[in-house]
Order: structure tokens, then sequence, then C-alpha cells
């Protein structure tokens, strides 16, 4: 979160997985109730409804602004980033970004999505919020990521920004993205926690948690026996050589250029991956695009109100 004069800068990253700002990381998972939840918890009330929010995952649609989730783990997110400065009423500008071949199409309503009420006023964890939503700039996601980066991003470089629902590929020569090479394909970490899933459930005949494949993912093990480990690993270095697979699709040579990769899917490669480590950079900050998106915006902000 950042601040301009009056206003803070809320950057967002709209994940299928999780939805991050710069110092949280939610999962997407939401369920709605007619009245107050039994349970505490991330617990968010609007417009009379009430809302659990990070328990399991987001499905993927291709359209963000297709329904009112995003938006309601927007009104979470904010809040959230709000209450570690104690404060409850403000005027936010929020920072966004989109899959890199969706931006141009969609960026414009998922800017009008996210500023549909002006005020919007909630509860979040028994406190009661106002915000004056100002304004919203929307990013390519993923670029964001490696904005600190870009100084030693000299010669031909990729991008590879693996999501829980996709992941984005772009192409960034001596320190600039090209934008004719860019490419979104759904390959995304759940298309690989799912076919582990089903490997258990084939092989073994047990119906295997998600969060025991998360922590593999995130760990590269777990405390469970070793036919069931195998099983899982087999599955995730798998899906670790499609990744390199689908980015050769799109010319990738380790030896003439770098590669560099964000999201949640760089654990798995870390983890798992047969890779040249002096070309390849993993950028492990999961936080890493929504801090870019406010350092963008904040950026933009600035030179506007300087008349630049």
């Amino acid at each position: 979160m950042r601040a301009l004069k009056n206003t803070f800068i809320i950057g967002i990253d709209h994940g299928y997985g999780n939805i991050k700002t710069a110092n949280t990381v939610t999962p997407t998972g939401i369920t709605a109730y007619s009245s107050e939840p039994t349970f505490s918890g991330n617990i968010l009330r609007y417009n009379n409804t009430y809302y659990r929010i990070g328990e399991g995952h987001k499905e993927f649609i291709s359209d963000k602004s297709a329904d009112n989730d995003f938006y309601l783990f927007t009104l979470a997110a904010v809040a959230m980033e709000l209450s570690k400065q104690g404060i409850t009423s403000v005027d936010v500008h929020i920072a966004a970004g989109l899959p890199l071949t969706w931006v141009k199409t969609q960026r414009e309503d998922f800017r009008k999505y996210l500023l549909q009420n002006e005020i919007a006023e909630f509860d979040f964890k028994d406190r009661h919020y106002k915000i004056h939503i100002v304004g919203c700039s929307v990013f390519p996601q993923g670029y964001t990521a490696v904005i600190n980066q870009l100084p030693q991003m000299t010669g031909i470089n990729m991008l590879a920004d693996i999501g829980n629902g996709t992941m984005n590929i772009m192409y960034i020569n001596n320190k600039k993205p090209v934008e004719s090479r860019c490419y979104t394909e759904k390959i995304g970490v759940n298309q690989c926690l799912i076919a582990a899933k089903n490997a258990v459930l084939d092989t073994i005949g047990v119906k295997i948690d998600d969060s025991i494949i998360e922590h593999i993912i995130r760990f590269g093990t777990s405390d469970i026996s070793e036919k069931y480990l195998s099983c899982i690993t087999d599955v995730i270095k798998k899906y670790c050589g499609n990744i390199f697979e689908t980015l050769r699709k799109y010319e990738y040579n380790s030896d003439i250029m770098r590669l560099y990769i964000t999201g949640g899917g760089g654990r798995i490669v870390r983890n798992f991956g047969k890779y040249d480590e002096k070309r390849v950079t993993i950028i492990d900050d999961i936080c890493a695009a929504a801090k870019g998106y406010e350092q963008l915006a904040y950026s933009m902000l600035t030179r506007k109100e300087n008349g630049v």
C-alpha cells in the first residue's frame, strides 16, 4: 500500500488460487451465508450477506468480471491492507492486473467492474469499512513482477508467469516488453493438482486432500508414505516437463535467452524442474505482482499530478 497525498494505492493480484496484496496472501475460496456464520475468520458482510473468504479456490473463468466473486475478494483485500495501518475510512486507488493477452480486450470492462461502486461500505472481521474508490489502473499481469529486474534484462529474455489458472508468456528484449510476443496458455498449477489427485485415486484408490499436494508443491516433500509421495511427485515432474515443453513451443532456447519465472508455479520449477540455474531466475515473492501494480500506479499518478 502506497500513499499519494490523501489517497492510498492498493495493489491487488486477482489470482485464481490466491488473492495477493503487497502484504497479504489469501486463497480465493468464497462461501455465502444468509446469516452470520458460527465460526469466526475472514468473514465479509456486504449487502446483508455474509461471505467466508479464503477456503478453497476459485474456478477458472476467462472473464473475471463474469460474476461478483472477484469484487468481493477486492473488498476483503482492501480491508486486509488497511487493517495493517488501523484505517477504516479512506480514498483508495486500486491497482490490478489481467493476463497479458487479455489486457487489450478486457481492461476497460474489468476497470469498470472494480469501480462499480464509488462508495463501498462493508464489514470485514468485525470491523466496519467505508472506502471511497477514486480510481483504478489495470496492468499486464506478470510483467509487473519483474520490473525491478528490468535493468539487467539485456538481450533476449522470456518471462513465464505461472499462476493457478494460466501461464502467461512474454518476451522482454533489451529491457522492453515485446507486445507482439505475448501468449496465454491454460496450464496453471491447478491442472497439476487435479492430475495428481486423479493419479492417487486411480493407482491407490484413495481421494487425497488438496492441502497435501499443495504442501509437496511448496516444499518438495510431505510427511506421507513413500507410495503416495512417489505417485504425486511423478505427476508434478511430468507437469514441470510440460511447462518447458510449452515454453519451447514459443521458441524458448536456454542457450540464447534468459528465463524469468514468477507466480506460484515457480515453486514447482525450483523443486522439481531440470534447468540451468545460471540462466533461469525464479522470483519467489508471491506478492511481487501486487507490489509492481502499486509501483506502476504510483509512478503514473505522480506524473499525472505533475503534468508530465
